[in-house]
């Protein structure tokens, strides 16, 4: 089959590989009918993310149809649609029990190597390197599902498009959670920093969740137009103002009531001095992150507010001002998102006409043009927001 194999820093091509098969009698085998390349997959392309091997297929946005099943696949069949999680969960041990399915403690074959690094290795994730498990992505024609008697969920609707439903594998579910863990009050103020795709649902479900007004922090023209135009977000364009000063203008001085870091560990710098230090540093290997959206956040936040952080962060980060997190009193939450408690509540919501997801993609297109269509994502040219690749088409 084609796959899209990663081969260095910056550095991706469309192979030929062997194709996916039955390893274990939980596992399903599905043809891959629409992928997309996501944020988190930058992160992988520009290096980042330790532990990467030469040949490894990305893509955790996946769904496609049913090919094979192992025999102890109850609820799935040939020819089933689904859209698959990129969290593969087990179901059965404690955390997911408690539906904290991204902490998952048995499907991580490298845990080992995690646990190094983390204290703790999360769940396995789908083409995210090594040290999560190693497990090839979707990129690709074809793609094994282990636990697929847990993860995917069947779309019986024909009437919904790929488009609608393919973000249910991360990013809706992803910028939903980020939305959910700033526990928002109706009548919130909440300020969102990033507007690629994560930052654009997470409008779209802060809206949900009762906020009353959005602001949106990017400096890339065609999304902070897309959080105006789509979601009627307020946008503040960083290249232009200074963060802090205009969300204290914009609050009367009080500050968002909730926060959300929709960037993670490559924040771009603007003019900042502590975001120029951080690019120095990791760009010569003295740091792994880029953290200077969250000490915006922790700075901008008002006090007893809360900041969610959606954005993934690889490593360890310099100068995060604890003290004023500590004396404020903010609550901070993170963390993967619990895929499975989420795609069908979700999913629910697209059926309802209450979202349609697919406001969100504007470069649909063939496997073979993955890598170009890497670099117009990594490069936001051509007003790239969103790149949706087709296989077998």
């Amino acid at each position: 089959m084609k796959a899209l194999c990663w081969q260095g820093k910056n550095s991706v091509s469309v192979e030929q590989v062997p194709d996916p098969t039955i390893l274990d009698p939980k596992d399903a085998v599905i043809k891959i009918t629409s992928t997309a390349i996501c944020g988190s997959d930058l992160h992988l392309y520009d290096g980042y993310q330790p532990t990467m091997k030469k040949g490894d297929i990305l893509g955790h946005e996946n769904m496609g149809e049913v090919v094979e099943i192992g025999k102890s696949v109850k609820n799935l069949k040939v020819g089933d649609r689904v859209v698959v999680p990129f969290v593969i969960a087990c179901g059965h041990c404690f955390f997911c029990q408690k539906g904290l399915f991204s902490c998952c403690d048995t499907t991580n074959p490298n845990a080992e190597i995690a646990r190094k690094a983390m204290g703790h290795s999360p769940a396995g994730l789908f083409g995210f390197s090594h040290m999560l498990g190693g497990f090839s992505g979707g990129q690709a024609q074809f793609l094994r599902v282990p636990y697929a008697d847990v993860g995917p969920i069947k779309i019986e609707d024909d009437s919904l498009r790929d488009e609608q439903v393919l973000f249910l594998s991360d990013i809706f579910p992803t910028g939903y959670m980020a939305a959910e863990n700033c526990d928002i009050e109706s009548g919130d103020t909440v300020a969102i920093w990033g507007a690629g795709p994560v930052g654009q649902f997470a409008v779209k479900s802060a809206q949900m969740l009762g906020a009353e007004r959005v602001i949106v922090i990017d400096n890339v023209l065609e999304r902070l137009a897309l959080a105006a135009s789509a979601s009627h977000a307020e946008t503040i364009n960083f290249d232009k103002d200074d963060v802090y000063d205009r969300l204290m203008e914009m609050t009367k001085g009080r500050g968002p009531d909730r926060c959300i870091d929709a960037v993670g560990c490559e924040a771009h710098p603007g003019a900042t001095v502590d975001g120029v230090i951080d690019a120095v540093k990791t760009t010569t290997g003295l740091a792994t992150d880029r953290v200077h959206v969250l000490r915006q956040a922790i700075m901008a936040c008002r006090k007893a507010g809360s900041i969610s952080i959606p954005g993934v962060y690889v490593g360890a980060g310099d100068k995060i001002p604890i003290g004023a997190m500590m004396n404020k009193g903010l609550t901070i939450k993170t963390g993967q998102t619990h895929m499975q408690a989420y795609m069908r509540p979700l999913l629910k919501k697209i059926q309802d006409g209450e979202i349609d997801p697919s406001f969100i993609v504007t470069h649909p297109m063939p496997l073979d043009d993955a890598p170009k269509g890497y670099e117009m994502f990594k490069n936001k040219t051509d007003n790239c927001i969103k790149v949706v690749l087709k296989p077998n088409s």
